[in-house]
């Protein structure tokens, strides 16, 4: 169940903002091993003058932060990482205007299905991949 935002500062056509959601999405699906319908994502167009690009990243840096349950291991991180960072290529946006950023959070902390903490809620995935 990660919470996803991706943020721009570029306007993109409505297909391709799809595109860039379903991009995110495909990575997460693969990486996470996530369920079908586990799809939580928002896409944030800032005004050029409220979104500072880093020195050296073009106009199509592309800002990725993922908020997940904890429990992932570096090399789920890592394919989810690279994934990202293949799916976003293939649609134009290169490699060096990805930045990603996790943040984890304990099963506990989340109030989900009426207000039940995760860590007492059958998922039906595995947060350990």
């Amino acid at each position: 169940m990660p919470l996803a935002k991706i943020e721009v500062r570029k306007s993109w056509p409505p297909a391709q903002v799809q595109a860039i959601i379903g991009a995110i999405y495909d990575a997460q699906r693969a990486a996470l091993q996530l369920p079908a319908h586990d799809r939580q994502i928002r896409y944030i167009e800032h005004r050029t003058e409220h979104f500072h690009v880093p020195p050296g990243k073009s106009e199509n840096f592309t800002l990725v932060e993922i908020t997940l349950f904890s429990g992932r291991s570096i090399a789920t991180k890592r394919a989810l990482y690279q994934a990202i960072v293949k799916n976003l290529g293939a649609l134009g946006i290169a490699s060096d205007d990805v930045f990603i950023v996790l943040n984890e959070v304990a099963l506990e902390n989340w109030g989900i299905r009426g207000g039940v903490p995760a860590s007492e809620v059958e998922l039906g995935f595995k947060v350990n991949v």
